[in-house]
């Protein structure tokens, strides 16, 4: 007995050694470990292509944070849907930490949080520059800081563009055009709804699959940016495009909060700093891939329709219900503030 508790005492005190954070003799294995641990990785699965702008936006962000942070941090980009199928799923991820970054539409956010669904109602804005204004002023702050709360956080907003919608039967300049046609939208309950006003018969899809669901006929009709109908070659299984404009489309830099706020403040800042300029050159290349990809889907012979200022206007109108729907949800004052970014 007495040879037992020598022994036993020995093996406490070889566990607690074990178990001792740092001791005086460090191995090069030991150093090692702690050198890797210094360092931050970001990994950042988004949907779109290498040549959207998102991507390429993301690829001078990574390398403006890498240089500016001495090599602390990492940044790892996966597009092409490559991790995940959908935005939302990519969020989910975001959220539960695992993984630390990503570029999803704003539009799946209202699964979050109900004010981002003002960003959806249709015809809100006149144009880029007044979308800009809401995005970044008081609306934007106001939603990125409510984020915050559903362990998200929101760096900057980028751009999607304009939404146009297409289809194989020919333009659509009327509400009966949309009639029965099985379109695709957006993961949100505004966006179904907004269609349903129009007249198609709308539904939620998953973006990753909609080319497929398009070739096999599974819709018949969607709607999107300019820059992924050409890039995601969606004027192969859709025929004609009219312009109707008529929702605003942000994205949005998206980090997990609670590895945001474990970074250092000098790191924080740097990673805003690229944030930053990430936002406008995102901004100035979307605009730019738009008038491109335009000439470009001419060129492949996809057929444009414009739509007139009339012919808005009654879209607009049918849209009316879904404005008083969603008002009260969204909060009217939030609304409101939106719809001032026209006047500024």
């Amino acid at each position: 007995m007495k040879r037992f508790l020598p022994l036993v005492f020995i093996m406490i005190l070889v566990l607690a050694a074990c178990g001792r954070p740092g001791s005086g003799s460090d191995s090069a294995s030991d150093t090692e470990n702690s050198e890797s641990d210094s360092t931050y990785k970001i990994r950042l699965p988004h949907l779109v292509s290498e040549e959207q702008s998102s991507h390429v936006a993301a690829l001078d962000f990574k390398e403006k944070v890498e240089k500016d942070s001495n090599g602390e941090i990492e940044v790892e980009i996966y597009p092409n849907g490559s991790l995940f199928g959908s935005d939302r799923e990519a969020i989910e991820a975001v959220q539960l930490g695992n993984v630390e970054m990503t570029i999803p539409a704003v539009a799946p956010l209202a699964s979050f949080n109900d004010h981002f669904m003002v960003f959806d109602l249709p015809f809100l804005f006149d144009d880029n520059e007044a979308a800009y204004r809401a995005l970044d002023g008081e609306v934007g702050d106001e939603l990125l800081k409510e984020l915050e709360e559903k362990n998200l956080k929101g760096l900057v907003f980028g751009e999607n563009g304009f939404r146009h919608m297409s289809n194989n039967k020919g333009p659509i300049t009327q509400l009966s055009d949309l009639k029965g046609l099985k379109l695709r939208t957006l993961e949100n309950p505004l966006h179904t709804d907004t269609f349903k006003a129009f007249g198609a018969n709308a539904s939620p899809f998953a973006f990753g699959e909609l080319y497929t669901a398009l070739q096999q006929g599974t819709y018949d009709a969607m709607e999107s940016p300019i820059s992924l109908y050409y890039l995601n070659k969606f004027y192969e299984v859709q025929s004609d495009l009219t312009l109707t404009g008529h929702v605003y489309a942000a994205t949005i830099l998206l980090m997990n909060n609670d590895f945001y706020n474990e970074l250092p403040e000098d790191l924080q800042e740097i990673v805003m700093t690229a944030a930053e300029e990430y936002r406008t050159e995102q901004r100035k290349l979307a605009q730019k891939q738009d008038k491109e990809f335009m000439d470009d889907l001419k060129e492949l012979g996809m057929k444009i329709h414009e739509m007139k200022p009339e012919q808005r206007e009654v879209f607009r109108k049918a849209t009316e219900g879904v404005y008083e729907k969603y008002t009260p949800i969204i909060g009217e004052e939030l609304v409101e503030k939106a719809r001032a970014a026209n006047e500024q």
